[in-house]
């Protein structure tokens, strides 16, 4: 017998209109996983099984497995999980308080520079190619080591990473934009230099700011954690994931777990926001499909 089941052409276009729009298997690990670590940052204080300075001295160094600590326990007795628990919340809030002050002075200076051009726009230009040029781990060095450690000071030092990617983004969008009819019409219309920008040009540019930033912000937990492993970042008796793994190398011999798990957790979040960040500028450019 003949078979007469034979795809027609509209069958075989949804066909690919689903696999394109299915979603990766590694994408979708990837925002579990980003899901899993807000999560735990939202509910530390309810999920945390001890205090992060609560000592245990007659459990000390005691390996993971144990009933009263999963992960085992450092030099001092404290538990490894919640210190774990706490690391996350303080390392998140502080790459998510930074990618927040970066994307949105790099994004101003960026408007300013399409705005008025001519000697501003050299002038913020020029910032971003010296900041561009400076390596940011010495200067955050120099800084912190000047005048002192402290949260919001370590939060605004990282707040100025990664700014001229946002200003040239936002400086290029905003000057194709600007050259388009519709923000030629709302100007004709009488709308300020102002309102053009934060109502209509900002929301057209706003997908490309946030893949930007996706992108920027594992940067800033990978160097949080390594001026906490320095010693320059968050102070005890505060924790961070680079404070963990800071500490914990001294014991790497006969307590490996005290730095292996805060070093796998920054591993796999900076892996799941870069993923996550480069899905979402191919689905989001145009040029791609």
């Amino acid at each position: 017998m003949t078979d007469l089941s034979v795809s027609s052409p509209g069958a075989s276009a949804i066909s690919r209109r689903k696999k394109r729009r299915a979603v990766p298997v590694l994408v979708v690990f990837a925002i579990v996983w980003i899901g899993l670590m807000v999560a735990v940052a939202l509910l530390a204080d309810v999920i945390r099984p001890y205090e992060i300075t609560a000592y245990d001295l007659s459990n000390r160094l005691s390996p993971p497995g144990n009933p009263s600590h999963l992960l085992g326990t450092d030099e001092l007795g404290r538990d490894a999980l919640s210190r774990l628990i706490e690391s996350i919340r303080v390392s998140l809030l502080i790459a998510l308080g930074a990618s927040i002050i970066s994307a949105v002075f790099g994004t101003l200076l960026g408007f300013l520079a399409a705005s008025f051009r001519g000697a501003v726009e050299q002038l913020v230009l020029m910032l971003a190619d010296f900041q561009a040029a400076l390596p940011f781990l010495i200067l955050s060095l120099s800084v912190l080591a000047f005048f002192g450690n402290s949260l919001w000071l370590l939060t605004c030092l990282m707040g100025l990473y990664g700014w001229e990617r946002y200003a040239r983004i936002a400086r290029g969008l905003a000057i194709s934009a600007s050259s388009q009819g519709y923000a030629a019409a709302v100007v004709q219309l009488g709308a300020t230099p102002s309102r053009v920008y934060i109502r209509h040009i900002l929301p057209n540019i706003a997908s490309t700011l946030i893949v930007s930033m996706t992108l920027t912000f594992p940067e800033i937990i990978l160097l949080e954690s390594s001026l906490s492993f320095l010693g320059l970042g968050v102070q005890p008796p505060m924790t961070s994931l680079g404070n963990m793994v800071g500490y914990g190398r001294e014991y790497l011999t006969r307590a490996p777990w005290i730095m292996l798990a805060p070093a796998f957790v920054i591993m796999l979040t900076t892996l799941s926001i870069s993923i996550l960040g480069d899905w979402l500028r191919d689905k989001l450019d145009p040029t791609v499909r």
